[in-house]
């Protein structure tokens, strides 16, 4: 899984150094599928005037790399050029099915909107998104769900691969390897719509050696929303 292995431990804790201060907020992200993995979580307050993504544009480079593989490498370098205060795999590796990862954030005072991005697996280049929700100033605890999203890089054939940028296929990292299937032609009608849209789920079949796909129609299927953000203002 090329893309993931690029976010090595150092990466993440240099990176994660570089805004640990004391925090105001408390950012938790839960995963609310019954089948479905996140890859690592960044959970990002920016300015007002930046955007990890836009509905209906085309993805970055960055958002791609998130999105196909589940790399927070591109995600980090625009936290970097954008001044933002970022949460890095909160998770500590995936966010199973239904669990939970928190952390702590200091906002900087241009720092007024919370995005979220996380590649969903298995998918071709599906990601959670949250795209510039106002933080409250006000103190409290405040919730929003969030749907997932298709990059528009990849087609959506649901069968294996690396997950290296332009490269089709689903990345399979443990412990994904034994739930899916092999031997899948790709399914029909995979065509690309090439900028970011709302994901249109898996399809899936029921068969482990054959058939469209490689990902299973009872456990990997999923509709929105898909996650839960519960953000407390301090």
């Amino acid at each position: 899984m090329k893309q993931l292995s690029k976010l090595t431990t150092a990466a993440l804790l240099a990176f994660t150094a570089q805004h640990s201060v004391a925090a105001d907020l408390t950012v938790e992200i839960q995963n609310l599928t019954h089948g479905l993995y996140f890859t690592p979580i960044a959970a990002v307050a920016h300015s007002a005037d930046a955007s990890l993504f836009e509905v209906g544009e085309t993805a970055s480079t960055e958002l791609q790399m998130m999105a196909e593989g589940g790399s927070l490498e591109g995600i980090a370098t625009i936290g970097d050029a954008i001044g933002a205060d970022v949460i890095a795999n909160p998770a500590g590796g995936l966010l199973a099915p239904t669990m939970s990862a928190s952390a702590d954030i200091t906002t900087a005072d241009s720092n007024v909107v919370l995005s979220v991005v996380a590649m969903v697996l298995p998918s071709n280049d599906g990601f959670i998104g949250l795209d510039n929700w106002q933080i409250p100033t006000e103190a409290g605890t405040y919730t929003v769900y969030l749907n997932a999203y298709d990059a528009g890089t990849e087609a959506n054939d649901e069968l294996r691969g690396s997950g290296a940028l332009g490269e089709a296929g689903m990345p399979v990292p443990p412990p994904l390897e034994n739930m899916l299937g092999t031997g899948g032609t790709g399914v029909a009608g995979a065509d690309i719509n090439q900028t970011v849209h709302i994901h249109r789920g898996n399809i899936g079949d029921d068969s482990l050696t054959e058939g469209a796909s490689d990902v299973n129609n009872a456990v990997h299927r999923w509709l929105n929303p898909v996650a839960k953000v519960t953000v407390t203002v301090r």
